[in-house]
């Protein structure tokens, strides 16, 4: 929409915000095929990674891998996925850091929560679709059939991603703030790989930590086919707190190192 001075206004109701959305994954698109050996490593990386611990384990161990195949393709499949949906964020506030551009997202007429928000929808699908590739190789790999119900599998996944956005929007603000921080990104998929292993039937206490009640109720569809309304209604609701309240930290920790950033003038620096 046009002025009669000549400036533009840019709509910045639903409908411009949804133009913007998509926008920002078709940015994305471009991006993973403009560099599509860096696209095709990363894929690639997911498979040889998993590969390695299946042949490994029936090489090693194979009556312990049989018995746990189909908890260790679910718990493989949310760590790459949460990988994903965790360093997207803060690779994304790297990268705009680097080209020169990452004031520019705060003059957005969107705001730049908003813009952050659009890129995290956009890093969500991504982590889905390369899940979808990943659990396609996974079972072609073993043989191994799971139970994939839609209407169970889709809100579990994603309420068991979203502690991980919360990971990705701390170390989103820490990149404003620091610029440098890759190596510390080596350090959380260990983590994760704790988290989402952790044995939340025998220690209860353990399912408030972020990942670790996702897995587990994921593994209980996936593997087991329990469908998300025969779960129990405490257990879900675990898991809508542990999403929300890990979300929202880390969306916390995300807009204070931005004011702290502007404090210390470091927010175009790199």
């Amino acid at each position: 929409m046009s002025t009669g001075t000549g400036a533009t206004t840019v709509d910045t109701g639903v409908r411009g915000y949804l133009g913007f959305l998509r926008q920002s994954a078709r940015k994305r698109v471009v991006l993973l095929r403009r560099y599509p050996v860096n696209t095709l490593s990363q894929l690639g990386t997911v498979f040889l990674v998993f590969l390695v611990l299946f042949f490994g384990g029936q090489a090693l161990a194979p009556a312990a891998i049989g018995d746990t195949l189909g908890g260790l393709i679910v718990g493989y499949l949310l760590w790459s996925m949460s990988l994903t949906a965790y360093s997207g964020l803060s690779w994304n506030v790297t990268r705009e850091a680097q080209w020169g551009t990452l004031e520019q997202l705060f003059m957005s007429p969107f705001g730049f929560g908003r813009v952050m928000l659009a890129k995290t929808v956009v890093n969500l699908a991504e982590a889905f679709l390369w899940g979808v590739a990943t659990l396609a190789f996974m079972l072609l790999v073993t043989g191994q059939s799971l139970t994939l119900d839609p209407l169970t599998v889709l809100p579990l996944g994603l309420l068991a991603l979203l502690p991980a956005v919360g990971v990705g929007f701390v170390f989103g603000g820490l990149a404003i703030r620091f610029k440098r921080i890759e190596n510390a990104f080596q350090l959380v998929q260990f983590l994760f790989i704790g988290l989402i292993s952790a044995p939340v039937a025998e220690y209860p206490v353990l399912k408030w930590l972020p990942l670790a009640q996702g897995s587990y109720l994921l593994r209980r569809a996936m593997a087991d086919g329990v469908a998300l309304w025969e779960l129990p209604p405490a257990e879900v609701a675990v898991l809508l707190i542990t999403a929300a309240v890990y979300l929202g930290l880390g969306y916390a920790a995300f807009t204070y190192c931005q004011r702290w950033a502007r404090r210390e003038g470091v927010m175009g620096h790199y």
